[in-house]
């Protein structure tokens, strides 16, 4: 992986219009690398993107005898059946949050496994216990040693009844990676209900899985002796549409963005309605975004699925910046969230972050330490010649929103951190009419390729 140091130019102020492919779901795709372990043959995954977050997955599992292969521009062949070792070690192209969700699938095949600690962006605490805990439930054992996790099981695992504290996506997936192949019934209660969750219930019923859902938070799991290999293409990346979104409605601009189901979008379309965007359906993949009247302030309060997602927080934040108004995010999913603001201030921006939950939605963070609300004062008229430094994944590809948006020339450092979540970012938006360029220490890379 290139340097932390990397950095893009982005020559801003101008409208933004073009179209442009959103790329496969970074929250699908690895998860999905992971179940294809379950199965006795080989999965394909199709729409497979060209990002960190892949790379890194894919070295764990080539490293413990899984055959991981290109069969095409973006089609990934996962061949399960030459897995040999129980003990994945620290991958050396970069780290993700993928090792303990290994746990389970592993626990499948060997009697004791064991995975590097490793993590993603430094937004706040990922529940990891409730990964711990649920493993657990289904019968084995979990130890923490300096060189990472352990299980250790003495019989087949067993179906589980768990009650998640939270709907962790995370905690929902290990459940269910659990579940498919444990000895009876499991019912996941309070799970995770994103679109990426169901989807890898698709998946997982279509390597021969028993799953059932309930109008609510519950899934119901009946175990089966052995799972196949299947087909499956990765869905486009919501969090990447509204990102796009974002950067056409902040600019001013028009951009019609490929490859998005708008029905996973759900509540963020309401949202860029209220503040003054406009969208058109153009059939059942694509929609084009503007700007349809003078930007208006908004109370945002991020949720679990349904809700507003914790990740379109960042964009929908700089496209606040630009709105007439006092506006409020409450962030009520991750504690440390909003420390990419701090920066964006560099660019003139009026923010405010506070302890107190500024919003309705019940919040875990109440009456504690946390800066989990933010107050946005705008609009403000972005400066240029500025260098800001991204903090995280998320946060990244709003800094190249922002630097869009201000007038001359921007600095945005760390382009790997953005790079481990967005693939082929700058030739995706030179094709468009933004003027950015990736600088490798003291070369300058810049690509016009559609």
């Amino acid at each position: 992986m290139a340097g932390n140091h990397d950095s893009y130019l982005i020559e801003g102020g101008r409208p933004v219009h073009g179209e442009i492919r959103c790329l496969g779901a970074k929250n699908f795709v690895t998860k999905a690398m992971v179940a294809a372990l379950l199965g006795e043959s080989s999965s394909v995954l199709h729409n497979v993107p060209p990002i960190g977050d892949v790379d890194i997955t894919r070295e764990m599992l080539t490293s413990i005898g899984v055959a991981v292969t290109d069969s095409d521009e973006d089609s990934v062949v996962i061949d399960p059946t030459g897995l040999s070792h129980s003990a994945v070690p620290t991958p050396h192209s970069g780290s993700n949050r993928i090792p303990i969700l290994l746990l389970a699938p592993l626990l499948h095949r060997f009697s004791s496994v064991s995975v590097p600690v490793l993590g993603g962006c430094k937004i706040g605490a990922r529940g990891v216990d409730f990964h711990l805990n649920a493993i657990r439930r289904f019968g084995a054992e979990v130890t923490l040693s300096s060189g990472g996790y352990t299980a250790r099981r003495s019989g087949a695992l067993r179906g589980a009844r768990i009650e998640l504290p939270y709907p962790s996506v995370g905690a929902t997936e290990t459940c269910l990676y659990l579940g498919v192949l444990a000895e009876g019934r499991s019912v996941i209660s309070n799970a995770a209900i994103e679109p990426e969750i169901f989807e890898l219930i698709t998946m997982l019923r279509a390597m021969g899985a028993v799953i059932f859902t309930s109008s609510g938070h519950e899934i119901r799991i009946e175990g089966v002796r052995r799972l196949k290999g299947t087909r499956v293409r990765v869905l486009g990346d919501r969090i990447e549409a509204a990102s796009w979104a974002c950067l056409a409605c902040a600019s001013d601009g028009n951009i019609t963005v490929h490859g998005i189901r708008p029905e996973i979008l759900g509540n963020f379309l309401s949202y860029y309605r209220q503040v003054g965007g406009g969208f058109d359906l153009l059939g059942s993949s694509s929609i084009r975004f503007f700007r349809e009247s003078r930007l208006s302030p908004a109370i945002i309060e991020t949720d679990v699925y349904p809700g507003f997602s914790t990740d379109w927080q960042q964009p929908f934040a700089i496209l606040l910046t630009q709105a007439d108004g006092i506006s409020v995010i409450h962030e009520t999913v991750y504690e440390n969230r909003f420390g990419y603001l701090n920066a964006l201030k560099s660019l003139g921006a009026k923010i405010q972050l506070s302890h107190h939950c500024l919003g309705s939605v019940t919040c875990r963070y109440r009456d504690t330490n946390y800066a989990h609300s933010a107050i946005i004062d705008g609009p403000t008229p972005f400066g240029a010649d500025a260098e800001i430094a991204i903090p995280d994944l998320r946060a990244g590809l709003s800094y190249v929103i922002a630097a869009a948006v201000a007038k001359g020339v921007t600095t945005v450092t760390g382009a790997p951190f953005l790079e481990r979540g967005y693939g082929d970012i700058v030739p995706r938006l030179n094709a468009m009419n933004l003027d950015i360029r990736r600088v490798c220490g003291t070369n300058e890379q810049r690509s016009t390729a559609v």
